[in-house]
């Protein structure tokens, strides 16, 4: 389309909160002079101005406390920077434990805390209560402190990165609506607003609460939703020390801010209001809802408990107003998929907290290409258009919301939403006691229930869950029998036309070429080296091939590829709802799927790695020589409509063979003990292949492609860090994130961790510093114990893969 701009900025900001008023300042200060952001109505409407503002660093993963962790650096300096008052106090934050496992919880964080570098105190119930007084000690297990933290005011602060922003040469215009945006293809051209049209270079959706509409008009669906939010502020009533810290009680299902001469208390309730289903209207402005006295109690009561002095004071004002929670209840960032200059930054439930981390992280996307570390975990393409469906996302987001301070227990399955996506084989796979977990919208057995099992999944953080004898089980099958496993959900992708040989050996780091009818595992990289993606090829024919990822990776490896190749003349199609995957694997698989087949599978016929087309029963499958637990295994990929029948075929083939079914729990466990690794886990941008173990993925000699010049010299000047597997006899509660300890020093942290149940350990993966990556004894902390965890072989199981080529 024709598209004739009144004026033009180089980069557009839509939203006026801290997140777009951070990013604009980020991007001013960073030498960006022509920054326009536009807010329809003015500086903080929507929901930054009835934020409460509270400051937290630690979280979870290690570059999402990075995130936060940069936020505070920002809140530090900006005051002199601006030389406006912005009220940050850095005051600190406590949070109690008044439960035995929040408890558990809260001492996993701090042993994460540790390898991440945050400062953070173990304190007991006494202690805690010297430094919050008003608080009764009754049922505190333990308490944390973390003297970085505090809490700031975030009107003053967005006014503070508006300020900066104009002051570094960004402009800011007010009271200006965006009712359109133009797009051709893959780019953004500009935007047609209630005060003209203004064309850009690039685009930025730090829209908020209207995230969702922008993207619509950009055409991309973002799992954007809004949901009701309650506080309330205390009587003025209480005579507060100054430096009184924060205070946070999970259990009693509160946070609490000192105001002036009073509490500022909120909650994340069960049962809040989905608003509008994540699309307000556009002139929805400075506005709050009704206060809701049912859902405010089920956090003022408890909150009650444990503050006595609530019962003495009333309650002044309550705060019930909309802020952005996305499917997973976190924020949104980077490159939307399918378009190349439209960058989106939403979501955020903790905005204030986030903003001056997430304003220089996207200041480092837009500008240099990549936030500056991986951020998977906030990426907008983990999310697809399923997401995005109105209702679906609306109980994900009322979901994510009441969870905020539940406890979150080891590998936690999402209840919201569930059932969407089904494989052929979800029927039969139920009927045989499968325990279904949720990826991407599909349903995958994650376990199989046998007689006696309880009826619901039971957790633990300390010790083993209720799952943990059934998973055995299931191991088992695989290494001294055969096991089927439904792999439908992972992501599938054809590839095919003129250059697409071409296309992809000028993106993957490994060596495409030789005949057809191969599957080549190899990691695709960017510039700097850093893994973009960890994927499995299928050679088909000449410029024909299918991509294969895992079930939460498709959106953004389909997306790296198509950027990869513009006018490369190659057809990318998901296939994933298309075909079923059931993999058969153990020392029986060749003689189950011989039964049912009349092809010639012997090893000489169908080879490690190879490729073959052959009956199964009654039908046709793509069957692949592969295998992520380490043994002799099938991937068969059939048309839907036949995978339930190939299934049951099989089946009654392998009840002689001590057929067993088996879930992603017992894949995890077997890939653990053969040294595979897991891409957003144990690799990402943030680390290159040779650091990884990968280096005989790395084809340095077969020509150019992405990253080989980084590569290449890294291969030369070698890594400063490498990629162990630490072992601990038996069984250990590690769940990742744990500091590894050297002579009582961390000098690591663990990447994923899990139970060996065929070799009887428990194991870790960690990079450590090259200098003492060959020593043999480390500690690893969890829970306040140090175990000690051996350094062996990468691979515990089958190292010369006998038992896979067989």
């Amino acid at each position: 389309m024709t598209f004739s701009a009144d004026r033009h900025a180089r980069i557009i900001v839509i939203g006026g909160g801290a997140i777009g008023t951070s990013v604009a300042y980020h991007l001013a200060r960073a030498g960006e002079k022509d920054v326009l952001l536009l807010e329809k109505a003015q500086i903080t409407e929507g929901c930054t101005w009835h934020a409460a503002g509270l400051v937290g660093q630690l979280r979870s993963k290690r570059n999402l406390t990075r995130l936060m962790q940069n936020s505070v650096a920002v809140f530090d300096r900006l005051a002199e920077e601006t030389d406006a008052a912005i009220d940050w106090k850095k005051v600190g934050s406590l949070r109690l434990a008044s439960s035995p496992d929040r408890w558990s919880e809260i001492r996993r964080s701090m042993g994460q805390a540790r390898s991440f570098d945050v400062e953070c105190h173990a304190l007991s119930a006494e202690e805690a209560a010297k430094l919050f007084p008003y608080i009764t000690t009754e049922g505190i297990e333990g308490a944390a402190f973390i003297p970085g933290d505090g809490y700031i005011d975030p009107y003053a602060l967005t006014q503070a990165f508006a300020k900066a922003a104009r002051k570094y040469g960004a402009k800011i215009e007010e009271h200006t609506s965006v009712v359109e945006i133009v797009r051709r293809g893959r780019r953004i051209l500009g935007v047609v607003t209630d005060h003209g049209t203004i064309g850009c270079d690039i685009l930025v959706n730090c829209a908020g609460l209207w995230a969702k509409r922008v993207g619509e008009m950009a055409g991309v669906a973002l799992a954007a939703g809004v949901v009701e939010h309650q506080y309330f502020l205390t009587e003025k009533a209480l005579d507060l020390p100054k430096d009184l810290t924060t205070l946070r009680d999970p259990d009693k299902n509160f946070y609490l801010k000192p105001d002036t001469g009073s509490f500022a208390i909120g909650g994340w309730e069960d049962g809040t209001r989905g608003c509008w289903r994540g699309k307000p209207p556009l002139d929805f402005g400075r506005e709050l809802f009704e206060g809701n006295l049912d859902r405010l109690e089920r956090f003022a009561l408890p909150a009650a408990e444990r503050l006595p002095v609530l019962n003495e004071i009333g309650i002044q004002t309550i705060i019930n107003g909309p802020i952005p929670v996305s499917a997973d209840g976190e924020p949104m960032m980077g490159l939307a998929p399918g378009l190349d200059n439209f960058f989106v930054a939403c979501g955020f439930t903790a905005g204030i907290a986030a903003s001056g981390g997430a304003g220089q992280a996207m200041s480092n996307w837009i500008l240099e290409g990549n936030p500056g570390m991986d951020l998977w975990s906030l990426d907008v393409r983990r999310f697809g258009p399923v997401h995005a469906q109105a209702r679906y996302l609306e109980q994900r987001a009322v979901e994510a919301y009441a969870a905020y301070y539940k406890i979150h227990w080891p590998a936690e399955e999402s209840l919201a939403g569930r059932g969407l996506r089904r494989s052929a084989l979800y029927e039969p796979l139920k009927a045989r006691g499968a325990v279904f977990g949720s990826k991407f919208g599909w349903e995958r057995p994650n376990w199989f229930r046998r007689d006696g099992d309880p009826l619901e999944d039971v957790p633990s953080f300390e010790g083993k869950p209720s799952w943990f004898d059934g998973v055995g089980e299931e191991v088992r099958a695989i290494r001294e029998r055969v096991a089927l496993i439904d792999q439908s959900s992972f992501s599938k992708f054809e590839l095919r036309g003129p250059g697409t040989f071409a296309a992809l050996q000028r993106i993957a780091a490994n060596d495409l070429s030789g005949p057809k009818g191969k599957a080549i595992y190899t990691q695709l990289c960017n510039d700097r080296g850093g893994i973009e993606a960890d994927v499995t090829l299928l050679h088909l024919d000449d410029d024909h091939f299918w991509l294969v990822t895992g079930s939460g990776f498709g959106v953004r490896d389909s997306d790296w590829i198509e950027r990869q190749m513009p006018g490369a003349g190659v057809s990318m199609v998901e296939i994933t709802g298309a075909y079923a995957t059931i993999n058969v694997c153990g020392p029986h698989a060749r003689k189950v799927l011989q039964a049912v087949s009349d092809d010639d599978l012997s090893n000489e016929a169908f080879p490690f790695l190879a490729i073959r087309k052959i009956g199964l029963a009654n039908a046709q499958a793509l069957a692949v020589r592969v295998g992520y637990v380490g043994e002799l295994g099938y991937e068969l990929y059939i048309p839907q409509e036949f995978a339930a029948a190939v299934y049951e075929a099989l089946w009654e083939a392998g009840e002689t063979h001590g057929m067993s079914n088996a879930g992603y729990r017992a894949v995890e466990s077997c890939r653990l003990e053969k040294g595979y690794l897991y891409w957003s886990g144990d690799i990402s941008p943030d680390y290159n292949p040779y650091e990884a173990g990968l280096g005989f993925c790395v084809a340095l000699e077969k020509g150019d492609f992405t990253g080989r010049k980084a590569l290449a010299h890294i291969h030369e000047k070698g890594v400063s860090r490498k990629l162990v597997s630490l072992a601990i006899d038996g069984f250990a509660p590690l769940l990742g994130g744990e500091p590894v300890l050297l002579d009582g020093k961390v000098v690591g942290s663990t990447t994923s961790c899990g139970y060996g149940h065929w070799t009887g350990k428990t194991i870790a993966f960690a990079y450590l510093p090259t200098e003492i990556a060959g020593k043999t004894a480390f500690e690893i902390e969890a829970f306040g114990q140090n175990w000690h965890a051996t350094r062996g072989a990468r691979c515990l199981y089958d190292p010369k893969m006998e038992r896979l080529k067989a």
